[in-house]
């Protein structure tokens, strides 16, 4: 459960959650928080208040607009402003109307607040992804359009009468804040985390500053005439009259530094990397200290190569190296082609490559994988690899990668297929050899790991399969744990993880024990992971890093 939405309404803060929809005030004189309200949806994504007090909620799946009225602690259900679109991302309101900013085929709706009527204010020739984020004033609205880092300004009484301003920072796509105030329109972009300012009436652009490189601004707000910007662990500040822009960090300004929920874990056999928001935590096994690898993304998988380890970053499907001692980390790539979310890196040492699958960007067909040769420094992005399907996990030997994929494409799009599937693909000639289904109903193959005669797979359900390579088919099924998470072999060994226990599975008697359990980890998204090296496995409790000799 998590906070992505929140608003004020007098001296009450309201705040929306996932992945149960609730509603709850924060009454900030008593310092009471008490939940108001349920809603069915799956995700509550934004939130606004109307200068008459009403809260207004955006949801997905489906992609559903709410009025809770703090009067009479009554919600009034307005509809999807854009039936069949899964996502409301951005929502204000004024005296009439409630604005609402939908993905993942991009629409800009006005539902009049009395009526329920509906009225889409984006104009045809403007075919984006996603309105995803948003400001209203008087007289104005100004729109984030993804993924080309576009904002869109049309006034309120000419909505014809629009115009739309690029981002300049280059590899600039997402417009992820929006603030018009004193005349300009002030937004966020990303990657670059550049900060513009608009000015409504001469139709100037200026990138006013990088206040942290890639870093996303969450949210922008006004205050005693200047502009603050909401970042993961800090705060900028621009002041319009002087044009000094001022970047504040919370913890070295005294907030209390706290675990946050971890993305990723990797043992490079000297150190343990925990990957997170900016970077990574390395846990030095020798003498315990912790040092700090920033990197303008999310560590979302991670692979050692003789003394290099590999990093998938999201977004943009980035790959970064690292050596052990270094202070940085190298960008090698990003994938491009749509791509955004690596899943898994595995190498093969025949042909030198580095294997990274990635999840397109949200709205997008087809995920990726992305070939990275060491002994070149070149790569190639092949894409689609499994028709209509993410590839999910990797495992790789002798010249081929095995690929277990994953139903959902770019989210918000509805999946095509029905079942996950294990792919083999021929690292040489660059094509896929076969596929087939090997748990019926599975949504993801969420590890995969192999030995010389056979190919192991765990689903999302638990469920472990072995593919056996000499026959071709599936032989063994058991299940092992309530859901899927890494998957590795040692010997005649596996190893696998859910939520709360660590197992270890006996390749020979198809047998499954837990050898961790009571682990109630917290990770990022509920997906869990488990790293290895010579000694030991690696997973958290909660959010605290243990280690499990082996």
């Amino acid at each position: 459960m998590g906070i992505w939405a929140m608003c004020v309404v007098g001296t009450d803060v309201y705040a929306g959650t996932h992945s149960r929809s609730d509603l709850y005030r924060i009454d900030t004189v008593a310092g009471t928080v008490t939940r108001v309200a349920q809603y069915p949806d799956h995700f509550i994504w934004t939130m606004a208040a109307s200068p008459d007090g009403k809260v207004y909620l955006g949801c997905s799946e489906p992609g559903r607009v709410w009025e809770y009225d703090p009067a009479t602690g009554r919600s009034r259900d307005l509809g999807q402003p854009a039936p069949g679109e899964a996502y409301v991302r951005a929502i204000q309101a004024d005296d009439a109307y409630v604005y609402c900013g939908v993905g993942a085929n991009a629409h800009l709706v006005a539902i009049d607040r009395r009526t329920g009527e509906k009225k889409d204010l984006l104009p045809a020739a403007v075919d984006r992804d996603w309105v995803a984020s948003m400001s209203v004033s008087g007289t104005h609205i100004a729109a984030g359009l993804n993924p080309l880092a576009e904002l869109i300004v049309m006034p309120k009484a000419d909505p014809s009468a629009y115009r739309i301003v690029k981002a300049t920072a280059p590899g600039e796509k997402y417009i992820v804040s929006v603030l018009i105030h004193d005349g300009s329109v002030y937004f966020a972009g990303r990657p670059s985390g550049t900060f513009y300012r608009y000015r409504l009436d001469s139709g100037e652009l200026e990138a006013v500053g990088v206040p942290y490189f890639e870093a996303a601004t969450h949210r922008l707000l006004a205050h005693g005439g200047k502009v603050y910007g909401i970042q993961d662990n800090a705060v900028f500040v621009y002041d319009p009259a002087t044009g000094a822009l001022e970047y504040r960090n919370m913890v070295q300004r005294g907030f209390r530094a706290a675990p946050e929920e971890p993305m990723s874990v990797h043992s490079d056999g000297a150190r343990v990397y925990v990957g997170g928001k900016s970077g990574a935590d390395l846990h030095d096994l020798a003498s315990g200290d912790v040092t700090r690898l920033a990197i303008a993304g999310e560590p979302k998988t991670l692979l050692t190569v003789e003394g290099t380890t590999y990093i998938g970053v999201y977004t943009q499907a980035a790959l970064y190296s690292h050596r052990g001692g270094d202070k940085e980390a190298e960008l090698l790539l990003r994938a491009g082609n749509q791509q955004d979310r690596p899943r898994d890196l595995a190498y093969d040492s025949r042909t030198g490559l580095v294997i990274m699958p990635s999840q397109p960007e949200p709205g997008h067909m087809n995920g990726a994988l992305t070939l990275y040769s060491r002994r070149t420094g070149t790569h190639q992005t092949l894409r689609p690899v499994v028709e209509r399907q993410t590839v999910y996990s990797v495992a790789a030997r002798n010249g081929t990668a095995y690929l277990g994929t994953l139903i959902q494409e770019g989210l918000g799009l509805p999946p095509v297929t029905a079942t996950a599937r294990l792919a083999a693909f021929d690292l040489r000639a660059r094509r896929k050899l076969w596929e087939l289904e090997p748990v019926p109903g599975a949504r993801y193959i969420s590890g995969l790991a192999t030995t010389p005669h056979a190919v192991y797979g765990i689903a999302n359900t638990g469920i472990l399969f072995e593919y056996d390579l000499r026959s071709r088919e599936v032989t063994r099924t058991l299940k092992v744990s309530a859901r899927g998470g890494d998957l590795i072999i040692r010997g005649r060994r596996a190893y696998t993880s859910d939520l709360d226990a660590v197992y270890r599975i006996d390749l020979r008697r198809f047998t499954a024990e837990k050898i961790a359990e009571g682990l109630a980890g917290e990770w990022f998204g509920g997906e869990p992971k488990l790293a290895i090296d010579a000694d030991a496995l690696y997973t958290i409790r909660r959010r605290n890093l243990v280690r499990i000799a082996i």
